[in-house]
Order: C-alpha cells, then sequence, then structure tokens
C-alpha cells in the first residue's frame, strides 16, 4: 500500500506517530506481563482456604512469566503412609498458576478449567517442596502453566500443566 502524498511530504510527523505508538506498545507490554504477586498474597492469605490450610507460602520472583511457592510436607498434606500426597501436589500447582494469572491480570480472577499431573519422586513428611510455575501461553481468557514440583535437594517430584480461565 502506498502513503498518500501527503505523509510522504511530512514523513517527519509519520515517524513521530510511529514512535509515540511503539512506546505506547512496548510500555503496555511490559505492564502486562509484570506480575504484582504481593498483592494476590493479601487476597490469598485474607480468608481460609485450600492455600491457606495446607501451608502453602507464595514467592516473587524476578522473571515477569514465572512464581513460585514452598509446601511444608506435614499431617497438613501427606498420605497416611507418611508421603506427600499427589492431591496435594495438584493443589500446590493449581494454586501457584492461579496467583500467577492473577499476577498478571491483577483485576480479574483466574479458574483452573484443566489440572494434568505426573509424579515421578515420593517425598516424605519432612520435607519442603518448592514449585516453579512458568507461563507457557497468556491469551485473553485462557493462561497455560507448566509448574514443576521439587524436593529439597532439587529433584523433580511432579511436573503439572495447569490451564486457567481468566474472568
Amino acid at each position: 500500500m502506498l502513503l498518500p502524498e501527503f505523509y510522504c511530504r511530512n514523513s517527519d510527523w509519520l515517524n513521530k506517530f510511529l514512535i509515540v505508538f511503539l512506546v505506547i506498545r512496548i510500555s503496555f507490554y511490559t505492564f502486562a506481563v509484570t506480575m504484582d504477586i504481593e498483592r494476590i498474597k493479601e487476597l490469598v492469605y485474607r480468608l481460609p482456604s485450600l492455600s491457606t490450610t495446607l501451608g502453602m507460602e507464595f514467592l516473587s520472583t524476578d522473571e515477569p512469566d514465572t512464581c513460585m511457592a514452598r509446601m511444608k510436607v506435614d499431617e497438613r498434606c501427606r498420605q497416611p503412609f507418611g508421603f506427600l500426597s499427589g492431591g496435594a501436589s495438584l493443589a500446590l500447582a493449581e494454586n501457584l498458576a492461579g496467583v500467577g494469572s492473577m499476577g498478571l491480570c491483577p483485576d480479574k480472577i483466574a479458574v483452573g478449567v484443566n489440572v494434568t499431573g505426573s509424579h515421578v519422586k515420593a517425598v516424605l513428611e519432612g520435607d519442603t517442596v518448592t514449585a516453579v510455575a512458568r507461563l507457557r501461553h497468556q491469551g485473553k481468557t485462557l493462561h497455560q502453566w507448566q509448574v514443576d514440583i521439587t524436593n529439597e535437594q532439587g529433584e523433580l517430584i511432579s511436573t503439572v500443566q495447569v490451564t486457567n480461565y481468566v474472568v
């Protein structure tokens, strides 16, 4: 498409417009990927919930598309045999991904619509697990997260994929 003669004669105006447009677009993008986990933590810890019942601790990270959580393996999240319950691992992953989605979209809520996981190693009571959630896709209403859960030695315990619906 050819630009009208007006734009060609006034290319300085067009250049200024494009620069302003790009600055606004880059500023919006930077804002859109910055997480405010501290504000979300206040919402999570305000009332009793699964996160508080299981003792989940949510942590900010330096990466804008990543968040972390820790959970002590104790009587709240273990099987009768003394191992971390697989359900507690999935709950940790889903709650962490929800915190991440709400950090990316501060005025919205996120609900898990699909959680799929594989448990590859057992964790004994007394250990602490760390979950790291990485954003894989951010659409307007769907977020896809990859959550890896490790033990205190850094060994992979579970890998979980979470899809959140953002409303």
